[in-house]
């Protein structure tokens, strides 16, 4: 059992919150976001090694519950998700989110992680690397038009993968758009606070458009964007709820990551079963170029896919492993004899007197 980072019968290594925070901040986080984008473009080299599947959903009026599952035959993973917009009127996150990494060949898990701060990290560094093979050239102006939880992540992605030197902030609600400009404020980026989306995307080279409402919006029109714009739609995706303007996915070239999940609740839902787009791991390997000329518009219909996760849990485990620093939990039981389950109860019994000691 090589992928073990603790023997079984010690317990099941947990990544808590804190942990998962203590690591980013002694790697960094923009090296963890380059460490990541490099793990991500191995892994998208590898694609058809993953056993693939659209993601289990459970649809409710405000919300959707996830199972994100994969495996390449070695290791397995399954990541537990949410998405409940109406959760931040309650002081409740958008997205909570866990997941599990284990050995196929024992079925044993090999490590359980908190996945609020991994799913951030594993978006914006999915992001990043596609821009990399789409956005133009030299790209020095992103715009994040939505400045939630993610929006940080992906300005410091950006940074660290292409570059990018310019931000350029837009949200509905001016407090959000604040908080991320106070939050970038110590990295050496140019920052500005836009009053609406049309200003937003002005001379912008890259835009991110990241907002949660579960319903079909409109965020950005097809007059608003002119050719040559790389577009990373990444919204928190689910049926019936979109971002683009039909004629933007119309007038581009569009990159997904696996079709079938996508054609369910990415942007393309909204057009027809043939409209024509390209799986990314055909960019990484070769199969398919990316941006092929200045003036081309190119879209990212990014959904979020299972393997990304896989990568990014892989990714924490031997980081993990490097710093020596995991809880422990008591999860799987280690009785002597693997037969005998009913021991365990036994083990944890008060000891019995029997009717003869209690006469006595």
């Amino acid at each position: 059992m090589s992928h073990f980072i603790a023997e079984p019968k010690q317990g099941v290594p947990f990544v808590s919150v804190q942990i998962m925070a203590k690591l980013i901040n002694k790697v960094g986080i923009e090296n963890v976001l380059l460490e990541l984008t490099q793990r991500l473009k191995h892994d998208f080299a590898r694609w058809d090694e993953f056993d693939k599947s659209p993601r289990y959903a459970a649809h409710s009026p405000d919300g959707v519950i996830e199972l994100m599952p994969v495996s390449d035959g070695e290791m397995f993973s399954c990541k537990y998700v949410n998405g409940h917009p109406k959760n931040t009127f309650k002081e409740l996150q958008t997205v909570a989110a866990f997941g599990i990494l284990s050995d196929v060949d024992s079925g044993y898990p090999v490590m359980i992680s908190e996945m609020c701060l991994l799913t951030a990290l594993r978006t914006a560094a999915t992001s990043a690397l596609v821009a990399k093979y789409l956005a133009p050239k030299h790209s020095t102006t992103l715009t994040l038009i939505g400045n939630g939880a993610q929006s940080e992540f992906q300005a410091l992605a950006f940074k660290a993968v292409l570059g990018i030197t310019h931000i350029r902030l837009y949200d509905i609600d001016k407090n959000a758009s604040k908080k991320a400009y106070n939050n970038l404020s110590g990295y050496g980026l140019n920052i500005t606070i836009c009053n609406s989306a049309e200003e937003a995307v002005q001379s912008a080279h890259i835009i991110t458009t990241c907002t949660a409402d579960k319903k079909n919006a409109t965020i950005l029109t097809s007059d608003m964007i002119p050719q040559g714009v790389h577009l990373n739609a990444i919204g928190g995706d689910c049926p019936g709820k979109t971002e683009l303007d039909s004629q933007l996915l119309t007038r581009a070239n569009v990159f997904v990551e696996y079709e079938p999940q996508t054609r369910i609740e990415g942007e393309i839902q909204q057009m027809s079963s043939s409209f024509d787009v390209t799986e990314f791991h055909k960019v990484i390997n070769k199969q398919t170029p990316g941006r092929t000329s200045n003036n081309e518009l190119t879209i990212f219909d990014g959904v979020g896919f299972a393997s990304e996760d896989f990568t990014a849990l892989v990714y924490i485990k031997d980081a993990l492993v490097a710093a020596g620093e995991f809880e422990l939990l008591d999860l799987i039981t280690q009785q002597a004899d693997p037969r005998n389950l009913f021991s365990v109860l036994n083990s944890t019994q008060p000891s019995k007197t029997t009717k003869q000691e209690q006469v006595a």
